[in-house]
């Protein structure tokens, strides 16, 4: 996948932004990376964001606050619900509150909740989950989110792969779909 991003003249970087459950705290980390990225080193003002698993809640909630700087969205069994995984017991202490807090302030956090901004923005989603995921139950996250983005008239993709699990088989990176999406969106 890398191979093929390179060779299409992408770039390709991330950063580590900790166990943050993408927070408001994980998201600045990842706003600093995108003004390193497009104001120091002249890389487009318009990513493509590539996320695996709890990445899904990193960049789609980066892309719901900043849909100008997205061209497209990609996952491979992204996280997209916080009452999913990790759960919000597990989830509230990095972002300062409590499970109850967090509960009422889930619209504010949640991927799956914060869709309207990207489909009134027009970014394309491309998804692969597999049925099999029981980390990252298809159903509550990109079954939830395709449904949900669809409502509101976006263009998303899921492509269902029958008998995939949470695991780092290679299969997952060599989707020539998910490959194929993301290069088109890159260079129009």
């Amino acid at each position: 996948m890398f191979e093929r991003f390179l060779a299409a003249g992408l770039a390709i970087a991330g950063v580590d932004v900790g166990e943050s459950y993408r927070s408001p705290a994980g998201r600045e980390v990842y706003s600093g990376l995108y003004r390193e990225l497009t104001e120091k080193r002249g890389l487009s003002k318009r990513a493509c964001l590539l996320a695996r698993s709890r990445g899904g809640l990193m960049l789609d909630n980066w892309a719901a606050e900043h849909p100008e700087s997205v061209t497209c969205i990609a996952g491979i069994y992204p996280i997209c619900n916080l009452r999913s995984y990790p759960g919000l017991a597990k989830a509230c202490g990095a972002y300062g509150l409590t499970g109850t807090q967090l509960a009422r302030a889930l619209a504010a956090h949640n991927p799956i909740d914060r869709l309207a901004p990207l489909a009134k923005a027009r970014i394309p989603i491309f998804h692969l989950h597999g049925d099999r995921d029981d980390v990252v139950p298809l159903e509550q996250n990109s079954g939830l989110l395709a449904t949900r983005y669809q409502q509101l008239g976006g263009d998303i993709t899921l492509e269902v792969v029958q008998g995939g699990g949470h695991d780092l088989s290679p299969s997952w990176f060599r989707s020539e779909n998910l490959v194929k999406s993301v290069i088109v969106h890159a260079t129009e």
